[in-house]
């Protein structure tokens, strides 16, 4: 996955991807797609960062190390 911080705010946070995609109004196959091609709406991004209290450029950081 391109996004580590947004899969791991969604484990923080306890939910599937059943679950977080329902949150989001989408499929859990639009889920994965985004995830694996790297195209997030901007609309979803900021459900998304609203949902797990944290910024959309965290949620899109690609170097966990840092």
């Amino acid at each position: 996955m391109p996004y580590p911080n947004i899969n791991a705010e969604r484990v923080r946070n306890g939910l599937t991807m059943e679950d977080m995609a329902a949150r989001l109004g989408v499929t859990r196959k639009t889920i994965y797609n985004w995830m694996a091609h790297g195209k997030i709406p901007q609309s979803k991004l900021k459900l998304m960062s609203e949902m797990f209290h944290c910024s959309a450029d965290y949620l899109l950081k690609t170097d966990v190390t840092t």
